[in-house]
């Protein structure tokens, strides 16, 4: 005799006729739940393809207007360029070279204790191109191309520590926490190729910059949007091939069987950003390992083009490396490529002369050769080829404890430095606004942060009041609230 806890003498037919009642309840239950919450308690099999929302939809978007760019390359220059040692020439420095000036600065100094006088540049200055734009004897291979270039010499910001001047450029805000401008591309136009990330971060094997990954987050907006850190030697990503060699057609089942597995557990949990990042990583890996590879494959390069980024040279290899992987990724269909350099390499408290030529030495030829080779590629009229650092540097010297002029550096400079934009869009061989005779302060037809950003998003076909995203209860812009323009002088 079968025992049934509601009777403890029940046959054995009783036994399999009440549970043949349960099956028939579990069944009704189970289509029941598929009709009201389908697919996610339905079986794989029958699980339909997830049809994701246009948050979470990496694939291509519809511009507010027809684009001028397509791609974005950004050279970040981290730790503050000297705007009067290379792009800005101040002939009234050398004529008052010396002379006092700290009393009148003295609220926009970091470190007042180690101000000196007002310092001449070190460098010579010539007129380069049918523009006679001038330009640092530093930039010898750069100048060859500012006929090509939009120069920015009016740029100020509102902060001069690195940490926050970092966030406003690459952000719009002084804090952390907000999306980079890499990830609102990216939310608004999406990615012509399904293969690379959108968002690729080319940063430098000796180390992070300041604010780490900070400056390449999605903040708010899903994490789908970050920046995908590549490197520029050995395999791009790490852990991107299996461990051991599996035929296709097994690798293929088995990506559609945890397809359809991450769908079925996605479709129960509604609302999970982190999730939905997640599996779209997972899934975007996938398709990578043969696409990254293949970007950084250099072996279909000739020597010619390897040599002329610098690559294979103990000084420009590093970055010529990333300067034509960018170029690479491009042609492939990445929306959004940024290349840091070397921790704090444009940070010159100290020694100037001789850490500018450094600097220079190092990205000068890689970032022209960029510039010929998506001439000569066809890639020149879609791509945007971005210049610059968070802020410039003062017209002071900074000294040393033993205050000796031939260590003498600059120190930091919100009120204003230079940038250069080139490719498409932009109006070529233009200078737009001016610093004061010092180059302490921009003046004339001054350039926010903000105006940068618009601008930039501007030539990818984004309004910047339109590209929003919806926070608790507020529309979020790049831009915030913050009087912005688009800097239309510089645009064709």
């Amino acid at each position: 005799m079968a025992k049934t806890i509601d009777n403890p003498q029940a046959n054995r037919r009783e036994f399999f006729g009440e549970m043949g009642t349960g099956l028939y309840a579990g069944a009704l239950a189970y289509l029941l739940g598929r009709d009201l919450h389908a697919p996610s308690i339905a079986r794989a099999e029958e699980s339909p393809p997830a049809t994701p929302s246009r948050v979470f939809d990496p694939g291509p978007r519809t511009p507010h207007f027809e684009p001028r760019a397509k791609s974005v390359i950004h050279l970040f220059m981290n730790g503050g360029p000297s705007q009067m040692d290379m792009f800005d020439p101040k002939p009234m420095l050398d004529k008052h070279h010396g002379e006092e000036y700290f009393d009148k600065i003295a609220g926009d100094v970091e470190n007042p204790f180690a101000a000196g006088a007002l310092m001449r540049s070190p460098f010579e200055f010539d007129r380069h191109g049918k523009s006679d734009i001038w330009m640092s004897e530093l930039l010898p291979e750069l100048s060859k191309h500012v006929d090509d270039m939009a120069f920015i010499r009016s740029m100020y910001t509102n902060n001069l520590t690195h940490e926050t001047a970092l966030y406003k450029i690459h952000s719009g805000r002084l804090f952390p926490g907000n999306p980079s401008l890499g990830s609102w591309v990216v939310y608004g136009l999406g990615s012509e190729n399904q293969n690379l990330p959108a968002y690729v971060v080319l940063d430098d094997p000796k180390g992070l910059p300041i604010n780490g990954i900070e400056n390449w987050q999605a903040g708010y907006l899903p994490p789908l949007y970050q920046g995908t850190r590549f490197r520029s030697n050995g395999p791009p990503v790490l852990h991107l091939e299996p461990e051991s060699p599996q035929p296709v057609e097994v690798s293929k089942l088995r990506r559609e069987l945890l397809s359809r597995l991450d769908r079925i557990h996605k479709d129960q949990r509604f609302g999970q950003p982190q999730l939905d990042a997640r599996i779209a990583s997972y899934e975007l890996a996938a398709r990578m390992q043969l696409a990254a590879s293949a970007a950084l494959d250099f072996s279909d390069e000739p020597k010619e083009t390897l040599e002329m980024y610098g690559i294979g040279q103990k000084e420009t290899d590093s970055y010529g490396r990333r300067c034509l992987l960018a170029r690479r990724l491009v042609e492939r269909g990445v929306r959004f490529v940024q290349i840091f350099i070397e921790y704090q390499i444009w940070d010159h408290h100290g020694s100037i002369e001789a850490g500018l030529k450094r600097s220079c030495k190092k990205t000068d030829r890689p970032a022209a050769a960029l510039l010929h080779d998506l001439k000569r590629s066809g890639l020149f009229d879609d791509t945007l080829v971005v210049w610059g650092g968070e802020f410039g540097r003062l017209p002071l010297s900074q000294l040393s404890g033993k205050k000796d002029l031939k260590t003498a550096g600059r120190d930091h400079n919100k009120n204003a430095f230079t940038t250069w934009m080139a490719g498409a869009g932009i109006k070529r061989g233009t200078v737009y606004g001016a610093t004061d005779d010092f180059g302490f302060a921009s003046v004339e037809n001054r350039v926010a942060v903000q105006d940068w950003h618009a601008t930039i998003l501007h030539l990818l076909g984004l309004d910047h009041e339109k590209l929003v995203f919806e926070r608790n209860g507020l529309e979020e812009k790049l831009t915030g609230v913050f009087e912005t323009r688009v800097v239309k002088e510089i645009l064709a």
